[in-house]
């Protein structure tokens, strides 16, 4: 595993500077390339398999740790990426690995979850950044304090050690420097994680457990007879396989449409500052009503606001309006639309291409979009402003990511009833990074027809066109 020099030179782990501020098993790593977010990079396999047992679509944390499943299940697996590792929203997260707030329907695999995480971080060579150091909640507002205090009975009820915040508790937990804190939670068994470093890290060991990994491999469609998988056509030539799981994220919903395959799938826009090194207000996360924060390894933060997306209006915003629109009216004052020339852009890849043709996969291999200043300068303000000892503190870093949103805020972790061999696992609504490994475990039983990790009916596909109801948990943090 390597990360790149600055002038593009791949530095070996023992050779060159130290990275700052990171932990000693991962202190002769080099830092990325010039990217206006970076990552760790990890090599590919030069030679695409013809033939593989499963082919995982998406090298983000869910395709990875599917990968790692599967592969150690004594499947042959090709991983395949457009771009490359946790290029995209994987390593674009806050990195909070939570149970807190969690949707009551996830609540049994960020169970499991966390305890893959312990295990992950045992196994690598190099270290995750995983620790188990707890968030904290704190509000000012009855309404939503109300609201946690409903959650958390349900999270006990789960087998979550759940806090519940007095407010003097509340205050002695991060003092507040406007008006008192009324109270708060605090889950103290969540963790926290470098995501531009575990997704990576994650993805050799899946490769040392035999899977292959192909990056800038994007795949132009999946080949399906008589309603059964029979391969895959990337841009380097066709694989065959009678299973494929598709973990693409934010390009998921458009993959399938090919193939006719109705995926309720929306994108939002986040943004997110990585600062310089501060001192360590607080050893976890931290959700509040001016800002959100995670301790980072290096001594810094990252840090964003709370509920601040915005989203692109596309062709996709009309065709799922429907199913879409009880959320949209819920989030109404938090989300921002913009109409610009991502409508342009995605009318034009609207219609799938021939498969000998250059895909819309590859004309953009990363999804970078620009991240907004409003936010950057809203969070930075606000962080100074109720902290004067990080009055020094800068962004070191700033970005943004898609998130990939299904309409009722849970993901699509499922089989597809018309295609034999087809598994979907996406939707993640920006807390796929958490509860990624549990995903990617159930992702894999549903590959293999084992018995999954933990009852999938939840997040079937069909659920959004069998007629049930479009449901929004009320106590979601």
């Amino acid at each position: 595993m390597y990360r790149s020099r600055p002038d593009g030179r791949r530095l070996r782990r023992g050779r060159g500077p130290p990275v700052a501020g990171t932990h000693p098993r991962n202190a002769l790593i080099a830092r990325s390339p010039p990217m206006p977010h970076t990552f760790d990079r990890i090599p590919s396999d030069e030679i695409l398999p013809a033939r593989a047992d499963v082919v995982v679509i998406g090298a983000g944390i869910i395709g990875v740790t599917a990968a790692l499943e599967l592969a150690r299940a004594g499947l042959s697996v090709a991983l395949v990426e457009k771009g490359w590792v946790a290029a995209e929203q994987s390593s674009r997260n806050w990195g909070w690995v939570r149970q807190q707030g969690r949707d009551r329907r996830e609540i049994p695999l960020i169970v499991e979850s966390l305890a893959i995480w312990d295990r992950l971080q045992a196994e690598s060579p190099v270290d995750l950044g995983f620790r188990r150091t707890g968030l904290v909640s704190l509000t000012r507002s009855p309404d939503e304090l109300a609201r946690w205090r409903r959650w958390a009975v349900r999270g006990r009820a789960g087998g979550i050690v759940v806090e519940d915040l007095s407010a003097d508790e509340a205050e002695a937990a991060f003092p507040s420097r406007g008006a008192p804190w009324i109270g708060g939670l605090r889950t103290p068994t969540d963790g926290r994680a470098e995501p531009a470093v575990a997704v990576p890290a994650i993805a050799a060991l899946a490769r040392a457990a035999g899977v292959g990994l192909h990056q800038e491999t994007a795949v132009r469609g999946i080949e399906i007879d008589a309603g059964n998988v029979t391969g895959v056509v990337t841009e380097r030539g066709r694989i065959a396989t009678s299973k494929v799981l598709v973990a693409g994220g934010a390009w998921s919903s458009q993959l399938l449409r090919r193939n006719g395959i109705r995926l309720p799938q929306l994108n939002l826009r986040s943004t997110v500052i990585r600062t310089t090194p501060a001192p360590e207000l607080i050893s976890g996360a931290l959700m509040s009503q001016e800002f959100c924060l995670r301790r980072r390894l290096d001594g810094g933060f990252t840090l964003t606001l709370r509920g601040d997306e915005s989203s692109d209006v596309v062709v996709d915003a009309f065709r799922f309006l429907r199913p879409f629109l009880p959320g949209l009216l819920r989030e109404f004052r938090a989300i921002k639309l913009r109409f610009g020339t991502r409508f342009f852009v995605d009318l034009a890849r609207w219609w799938p291409r021939p498969l000998d043709r250059v895909s819309a996969f590859e004309e953009e291999r990363v999804s970078d979009p620009a991240p907004d200043p409003a936010v950057i300068r809203k969070a930075l303000a606000a962080f100074k402003r109720n902290r004067p000892e990080v009055a020094g503190v800068a962004p070191a870093e700033a970005w943004a990511g898609r998130i990939d949103a299904t309409p009722d805020g849970v993901p699509v972790i499922s089989t597809v009833a018309t295609v034999a061999g087809l598994t979907i696992a996406t939707g993640f609504c920006g807390h796929g990074f958490g509860i990624g490994p549990g995903a990617g475990r159930l992702a894999a039983d549903l590959v293999r027809g084992t018995a999954p990790i933990v009852d999938p009916t939840p997040f079937r596909l069909s659920r959004f066109d069998d007629g049930t109801p479009i449901f929004l948990d009320p106590d979601v943090i």
